[in-house]
């Protein structure tokens, strides 16, 4: 402040991460936004939440707080799905746990404001966003309110953001009470007299959420065909008769100029020096020479938050822009040559699904890709490869790689298969890691993914594809335990997939209840959202144990949990020594607890099995 001859500022941006200048982080594209708009912002980067003095740094802002929670949900940043406290955090110097409190937005928010008590606070992020509402809330298992309201905020930026904020800095600046920023897209707010509310449709009471899972069902629904930007309503949700939480339709998607512009700003592309001595920020390994090419997903997988938070339709930044990134990481002393990925949500995705949807936005009622690809799908990757070829041609880049998501249904849409062999040819580094996540039909239904028979096809010329071309290359598929509408039954489907593969996975993904998906939806409530018909899901711990056994049952250690399942679903066929058998029964003498063997019992193969070896399988299989 100092040295830029500032005696105040406009914005304290509270958040809960450690501050990382760089595009992937979501503090630094709005601190960088509302600098370019000539805003003064100073960052407090994990308070101690215990402390209210540590708020107080920068003094009262001349316009408000900002108040973020950081990149992740806190609870998910904290917990893991079995909700055992996670060690380490990858947004935090050294990777140390326990700088952030759980619940940050409402902590943080608290914390402000018992000191200042009338100074605009503004939420944002993505636990902001995804709590908006009423929402289920796994950890501590209940409904709970709007975030806005336990928060003492007063208003939330929700979704990407950039839009929203200038608008409300630009109103407060002019002099407008927070109060009276009640029309911003983009924006949740607070609303006391229900004749102030227009043009909105209201949703059921935060009582009547509580008292009935159908009618939370139904208000979910009625929020999820109201994410689109075009033609989503303004919802109203009452809590009293005297107080009403509001969300204003989603703000506008970015054209490509706003996008080159966002990411366009004077980033430093790291984490604060002062965090080097603790050995830096663990998060930016992963970013820090890849480049985001897009944001927002029509995909519509029922277990991701992306409909809510980015929405349906895929906004893009130029070649030129992205290039002009490129050379920037080129110069890095660290860089090795390597760009780690070039994607987004979906990395195959580079323009909106059809080309009605920049003028009227997504179908309310219908998917993109699920059931089955829409007729009016325009499966193209031509802007993809042509991007990806511009970006080997660089001077000092030796490999251009893609992790983000591959939507393999997506790919097999689009007639030509350029993309498939530039992707073999050029893009994998000897595995490609896609996402399955089952196998089962009625799994993969509520799931919102295609059938099984559409990734046996992909898997089919993805090895036909590196035959051609003369590579080994190997998928590995991403698979999900315990999802709603996952009975013993689909689980052992599942189990004898992967044996026929000849693939164990090391770690396999427990489906998490996190705020704001379909899934969750159906987690709480015991129904489809979409639908209202009742949903098997599994809760007993115990028994997604078993489903996540049965995946690795090869495992000696998971043994016993593989038996009790196997029994439990009544396929005992497949305890034996046949080929097709999942484990072998046990000898009279071998003793019955898990991880154990006798002398007599029979021992695992020598031989480890390599993800080479796996896949060669696999190719013999199709």
């Amino acid at each position: 402040m100092i040295e830029r001859g500032w005696d105040s500022v406009d914005f304290v941006y509270v958040i809960g991460d450690a501050y990382v200048d760089h595009p992937s982080f979501g503090h630094a594209i709005i601190s960088r936004v509302l600098e370019s708009h000539g805003y003064r912002v100073g960052i407090i980067s994990q308070p101690d939440w215990k402390d209210k003095k540590s708020i107080q740094v920068f003094g009262e802002p001349r316009l408000g707080f900002l108040v973020s929670a950081g990149n992740m949900d806190s609870m998910v940043n904290h917990y893991s799905v079995s909700k055992k406290r996670r060690k380490t955090d990858a947004y935090t110097p050294g990777g140390e746990m326990g700088k952030r409190p759980d619940y940050a937005c409402v902590v943080y928010g608290n914390l402000i404001r018992q000191t200042y008590k009338k100074t605009p606070i503004i939420l944002g992020g993505i636990e902001a966003s995804l709590r908006r509402l009423a929402h289920y809330d796994y950890w501590s298992d209940r409904l709970k309110r709007s975030v806005l309201l336990d928060s003492g905020a007063d208003i939330i930026s929700y979704g990407m953001g950039e839009r929203s904020i200038v608008e409300i800095a630009d109103a407060l600046d002019a002099g407008i009470p927070v109060n009276e920023l009640t029309y911003i897209d983009g924006t949740v707010v607070k609303i006391k007299d229900r004749d102030r509310i227009y043009d909105a449709e209201f949703l059921p009471s935060y009582e009547d959420l509580k008292a009935d899972k159908k009618t939370y069902a139904d208000s979910f629904y009625t929020q999820y065909l109201n994410t689109d930007a075009f033609n989503g309503k303004r919802l109203a949700e009452p809590y009293s008769d005297h107080l009403f939480v509001v969300q204003n339709p989603p703000s506008k998607p970015l054209s490509v100029s706003e996008m080159d512009d966002v990411y366009s700003l004077p980033y430093t592309r790291t984490y604060h020096p002062s965090y080097e001595a603790k050995g830096g920020i663990p998060a930016i390994s992963e970013i820090r020479f890849s480049l985001i090419s897009n944001r927002g997903c029509f995909g519509g997988c029922s277990f991701c938050a992306l409909t809510f938070h980015q929405g349906r339709i895929v906004q893009v930044r130029s070649h030129e822009s992205l290039l002009k990134e490129a050379e920037i990481i080129t110069k890095e002393k660290d860089f090795k040559g390597y760009i780690h990925d070039v994607g987004g949500p979906t990395a195959n995705f580079r323009h909106p699904s059809c080309k009605k949807q920049t003028e009227h936005g997504v179908c309310r009622n219908r998917q993109c890709l699920f059931p089955k690809p829409c007729g009016n799908l325009d499966a193209d990757h031509s802007d993809y490869v042509s991007l990806l070829k511009k970006l080997r041609e660089l001077p000092g880049i030796k490999k251009v790689f893609i992790r983000s998501g591959i939507r393999f249904d997506y790919l097999l849409a689009d007639r030509k298969r350029d993309f498939l062999k530039e992707l073999c040819q050029y893009h994998v580094s000897g595995q490609l890691k896609v996402a399955p996540e089952h196998v089962a039909r009625p799994v993969l239904s509520l799931m919102g993914k295609p059938e099984h028979s559409v990734y046996e096809k992909f898997t089919e010329e993805f090895y036909k594809m590196n035959a051609k071309i003369g590579k080994k290359q190997y998928l590995v598929p991403y698979l999900m335990s315990s999802h709603p509408g996952s009975t013993l039954k689909e689980a052992v489907e599942l189990a004898e997939y992967c044996r026929d593969l000849g693939y164990m996975p090391e770690q396999v993904q427990d489906f998490y209840p996190t705020p704001s998906t379909l899934s969750t939806c159906m987690y709480y409530t015991g129904l489809d959202p979409r639908t209202g018909q009742k949903v098997y899901v599994p809760k007993n711990p115990h028994e997604k144990a078993m489903q996540r056994a049965l995946i690795q049952y090869r495992n000696p250690e998971l043994y016993d949990l593989v038996l009790e399942a196997l029994k439990g679903a009544g396929r005992m066929d497949l305890v034996g020594f046949g080929p097709k058998c999942l484990i072998r029964p046990r000898r009279s003498n071998e003793k019955q607890f898990s991880g154990t063997r006798t002398d007599k019992a029979p021992r695992p193969r020598k031989k480890k099995k390599t993800i080479r070896n796996i896949h060669k399988k696999s190719e013999a299989i199709l």
